[in-house]
């Protein structure tokens, strides 16, 4: 994958940058309920950081709230240091599969395709260079021979790739995925996270909701750790200490054992 831009590195771009999250005194609303409140975070650029936690802690609710998508109830959000309306272009936004209408009719190559429109317009024809984007997408998480597939047809692994796909072709520069593993076997979700761990090379930030703390442990950079409000943020190996795994749920943990 090319770089954002030219003249500079990955890692000064990174030290340089605004953070790819950032919430101050943040809360969010679902369904009626107050799930998130009191929350000051700094989620860093260039990072690959996990949003973790028990069921009910908030993680999707913050994300989705973070990007507009459901009620927030006070505070402030910038993404990439600016207000999600200044940005849009530049944020990639994968949600979970079950919120997802898969029955429509359309390809996945369609689907990537709609990675192009922020910048393009939806009525406006695609470019050669849209087209050379989509298919370098697509190739990059292993879905070109998917190409003509209805997406209704794909298996749940193929689908994620898919949509991944589709956030790559938009060129964001930060991407957030809503629990992209579910119903995901571990050869997917290992490469899946290969392909994110290179869009971080490359200066790109990624925001993942996950559950599985082994796997955040081992290939994440960076964590925040949820239960209605913030019990620990910062690199993975600081966060996911027993003390604060007790704390966010309520039991000694033992899936960290190497």
């Amino acid at each position: 994958m090319t770089s954002i831009s030219g003249g500079t590195t990955p890692e000064s771009r990174v030290r340089d940058a605004a953070p790819a999250l950032s919430l101050v005194d943040f809360g969010a609303s679902y369904g009626g309920r107050n799930v998130l409140s009191d929350i000051t975070v700094d989620i860093p650029s260039g990072m690959l950081a996990a949003v973790v936690g028990p069921n009910g802690a908030g993680k999707s609710t913050l994300v989705k709230a973070a990007l507009g998508l459901v009620p927030s109830t006070r505070g402030r959000v910038r993404l990439l240091g600016q207000p999600l309306s200044r940005v849009r272009r530049r944020v990639a936004y994968v949600p979970q599969q079950g919120s997802v209408a898969h029955d429509f009719p359309i390809t996945a190559v369609q689907v990537v395709e709609m990675g192009r429109y922020p910048h393009r317009g939806w009525l406006r024809r695609l470019t050669p260079t849209d087209d050379e984007l989509v298919a370098e997408a697509m190739e990059q998480v292993g879905v070109v021979d998917l190409a003509d597939r209805p997406i209704d047809e794909l298996s749940g692994g193929q689908r994620q790739r898919v949509f991944l796909a589709r956030a790559l072709a938009q060129r964001a520069e930060l991407v957030i995925l809503d629990e992209p593993f579910t119903a995901v076997d571990a050869r997917t979700e290992s490469a899946l996270l290969d392909v994110l761990t290179d869009l971080c090379r490359e200066g790109v930030s990624v925001i993942v909701v996950h559950h599985d703390l082994r796997t955040v442990l081992h290939r994440f950079d960076h964590a925040l750790l949820l239960a209605g409000g913030v019990v620990a943020d910062g690199p993975v190996s600081d966060v996911l200490t027993a003390e604060n795994l007790e704390r966010a749920y309520g039991i000694a943990p033992l899936v960290l054992d190497s």
